[in-house]
């Protein structure tokens, strides 16, 4: 009599071969087999007509603060994800002095965009090493699985004070002091290292993370203790300018070590944009010489969502509106109706006095897009508040100013950011697919759990079955079984989490069964239900019938049923 088997359904395993029909069978919360017909369980789900895939991977969250006080951590959770790796892009809570815990804030505020009134009151910082960090979370119940790397923003204010915090070079003694701490991290069940070394990172008072201008001598003494203890990903986000641009150090590091070097390719600056192909091409080059880069790569292009709850909105700068600011949502929407506000408003955009970048925000226009419900990702040229504004008879002020007003002051302004790895001037997502096929690439980027009032990005799953395997129609789709490889087994691998992101004998019972005709990704939504009322947006999904974790059903019909069979996910461990 096994625990569970899932009847009937249509197996996607996540090796990428096709996909088969037949049962599943669970028992002590493993996959015991799989295909033909199981024998009787002590609970059965009939699966007919529905898709099984192994649980999905997300390598790139931010939860370091919420996974102290959401045993869910949602939205991730709702989108059929089991397991997550967080203490991405430097910035973490662990080492940490007595008494030093609001510079660790403010740089999680500063660069996640994540609320520090719900980091301050959700946490209990009962906790100064990494080790203890994990134990401190591993007393947690929790539905979801999660993977932590040590933070190297964190680790150089711990070893450097306010030198390190300042991003002053390090000497000898600071690099073998920050080593130490990273290889006693690993040594604890550290997945990892991140690192962050573009200048668009930056703490609540403005200064780059530590760690930005580390140089290549800091970079590989640290990076060095991956391969002596053997295993974790040497992870960063780059504007790969300075010594980031040939990348020869990241070379080096991944030869002398056998890790991986990932790496997110920001480019925030003001020089001209790379060339996504060009940078490809060179990343191929190192790894035929023995090198292993991996350049993480998103379904869609990284967005900002402008609304009028939001971190940041087209009127947000206008004095007029800055007025209002100790208004009641409600009644500051009922005065933005008012047509004497609303010209005024209007009449203050021309006389705005902005930077480069904040021009680009604000007065965006032909990167400007209503988002809309079902939301429309991939627009093409003529949907931007330009050219609607042009065909409207409006200004494109105008036309925004509306927008922002739409669904009861809830609507969306979704403007893609361009990046040479997800580069949206074509108006197609054409490229995108390009790398999410390229062996050098792996799908990420969901920033779950950060930039809680500008992004929305952790229902990344549900997005790359609807819109890229089953709804696309500007251009070439994704195969189903590559999708579900993509964001199972690849991912695994990558971190070395072999147990699971497969549906085979053996492996862990990481599972959902998914009615892939109705699925379906809503709005994203603004809800205040952080710690201290804090707020954050969420997105939800329809169509996840089961979500199984470790052989324990966590979700049924989009609803948690309370088990909660979530770990720590421990590296160079038993049952890593």
């Amino acid at each position: 009599m096994h625990d569970l088997v899932i009847r009937n359904g249509r197996i996607v395993d996540g090796s990428g071969k096709p996909a088969f029909d037949g049962d599943v069978a669970i028992d002590g919360g493993l996959i015991t087999s799989v295909g033909g017909k199981a024998g009787g369980a002590r609970r059965e789900i009939d699966a007919a007509g529905l898709l099984v895939t192994p649980g999905w991977v997300d390598i790139h969250t931010h939860y370091d603060g919420q996974v102290a006080w959401d045993p869910y951590l949602s939205p991730s959770s709702w989108h059929g994800i089991t397991t997550v790796v967080m203490g991405n892009c430097g910035v973490g809570f662990a080492p940490v002095k007595p008494g030093e815990e609001e510079f660790l804030i403010g740089l999680m505020e500063g660069v996640e965009d994540i609320p520090g009134e719900a980091l301050a009151t959700g946490m209990t910082w009962n906790w100064e090493s990494f080790g203890q960090y994990l134990d401190a979370l591993s007393a947690m119940t929790r539905a979801i699985d999660v993977g932590a790397q040590v933070a190297h923003g964190a680790v150089r204010a711990y070893v450097m004070g306010e030198r390190g915090a300042h991003n002053e070079p390090a000497t000898e003694e600071d690099i073998a002091r920050m080593a130490a701490i990273v290889r006693d991290a690993l040594r604890a069940g550290a997945v990892g290292f991140s690192t962050s070394r573009t200048i668009g990172h930056r703490a609540k008072n403005g200064e780059v993370v530590p760690g930005t201008y580390a140089d290549q001598n800091e970079l590989l003494g640290i990076g060095r203790t991956l391969g002596q203890v053997g295993h974790g990903v040497f992870e960063m986000a780059s504007d790969l300018t300075g010594i980031d641009r040939s990348m020869e150090w990241m070379a080096r590091l991944s030869k002398e070590t056998g890790r991986p070097v990932s790496f997110i390719a920001v480019h925030l600056t003001n020089s001209p944009m790379l060339d996504g192909r060009q940078l490809l091409s060179e990343i191929h080059q190192l790894n035929r010489g023995g090198a292993r880069l991996i350049s993480q790569v998103s379904a869609r292009p990284p967005s900002l969502l402008m609304s009028l709850r939001g971190s940041g909105h087209p009127l947000n700068m206008h004095p007029t509106y800055r007025s209002m600011s100790d208004l009641k949502f409600e009644e500051k929407l009922a005065r933005l109706r008012d047509p004497q506000i609303r010209a005024r408003i209007l009449a203050e955009w021309s006389q705005l006095k902005l930077g480069p970048i904040a021009e680009r925000v604000m007065r965006g226009f032909d990167n400007f897009f209503q988002l809309g419900d079902p939301p429309n990702y991939e627009p093409t040229a003529d949907m931007s508040v330009a050219s609607r504004a042009a065909r409207e008879g409006k200004t494109p002020e105008e036309l925004t100013y509306d927008i922002l007003l739409e669904r009861g002051g809830t609507e969306f302004i979704y403007t893609p950011i361009n990046m040479p790895m997800t580069d949206y001037r074509s108006r197609s997502f054409d490229f995108i697919g390009e790398l999410l096929g390229d062996p050098a690439t792996r799908l990420s980027l969901s920033d779950g759990g950060a930039h809680c009032g500008v992004v929305c990005d952790a229902g990344m799953p549900t997005f790359v079955m609807t819109h890229w395997v089953r709804d696309r129609k500007r251009g070439p789709r994704l195969p189903l079984e590559k999708a579900v490889k993509l964001q199972t087994r690849d991912n695994a691998e990558f971190y070395g989490f072999m147990d699971r992101g497969l549906i085979a004998p053996g492996m862990k019972a990481d599972l959902n069964v998914i009615d892939f005709d109705n699925l379906r990704l809503h709005a994203p939504e603004m809800v205040f239900d952080f710690p201290a009322g804090a707020r954050r947006l969420v997105q939800k999904a329809d169509g996840y019938k089961y979500t199984i974790l470790s052989g324990e059903v966590t979700f049924e019909d989009g609803k948690p049923t309370g088990a909660m069979p979530g770990k720590i996910v421990r590296a160079g461990q038993p049952g890593a």
